[in-house]
């Protein structure tokens, strides 16, 4: 008796097809159950009954919750605009006008999309000292929010110092800037700068963008 040898591959591709949309799938009702409940309160099981599978099928998926996270905090973050994504008017202004805009635009900004908005700040405050050095490598080589070509652009333009290292001032730049959003964003994260006197909103920005200067800002040349 003769037996057909079916290929190895048979029907891989189908698999691997449906197992990437119940990734996408499990990532996107993440996203929603992280971004409601925070990464403490929200549970697996909740997900995997939303997506419609196992807990296990989401922890052979994804490995464990820090590891769901990771991808939905990954997702979310590059779902966000770059810096040079501002209008294109603005972009032409030149870094600082850019830079002005985004924090002038910072609220309308997240409630346009708040989602991602919300995972992005769970990453930053609410995850377990686990996740904090794969999000960190993570921000550090993908460079979701194209810091570093916007200082890149900044130094092109002469408005960036171009003594220093670009990373680092792209590193300084994203970690000064995020928290100040955060503040303008969040009474929780704000240190008593922007909302004990709300009034005070715009100078703020205006004294924030100025003491950037005064570190990040490249000198005239003597006449």
């Amino acid at each position: 008796m003769r037996y057909r040898l079916t290929p190895m591959t048979e029907g891989r591709p189908r698999r691997s097809a449906e197992a990437d949309e119940r990734k996408s799938r499990t990532i996107e009702a993440a996203m929603g159950r992280f971004s409601e409940h925070g990464y403490r309160a929200t549970h697996v099981e909740d997900i995997a009954r939303e997506v419609g599978v196992a807990k296990g099928t989401v922890f052979l998926d994804f490995g464990s919750k820090e590891g769901l996270f990771l991808a939905a905090y990954q997702h979310a973050v590059q779902m966000l605009p770059a810096w040079l994504d501002a209008p294109e008017e603005v972009v032409r202004r030149g870094f600082w006008d850019t830079l002005d805009w985004w924090l002038q635009s910072t609220e309308a900004s997240v409630n346009s999309d708040p989602v991602p908005n919300r995972l992005a700040l769970i990453g930053r405050y609410d995850t377990e000292l686990g996740l904090r050095g794969p999000i960190d490598r993570f921000m550090r080589s993908e460079d979701p929010y194209g810091t570093l070509e916007f200082v890149e652009f900044g130094v092109r333009h002469g408005e960036i110092r171009d003594d220093v290292d670009p990373e680092m001032i792209a590193s300084m730049l994203d970690w000064a800037a995020q928290r100040f959003q955060d503040a303008l964003v969040s009474e929780d994260l704000d240190p008593g700068l922007i909302h004990r006197r709300p009034e005070r909103r715009n100078m703020r920005i205006k004294e924030f963008v100025e003491i950037l200067r005064e570190g990040i800002a490249a000198t005239e040349a003597p006449g």
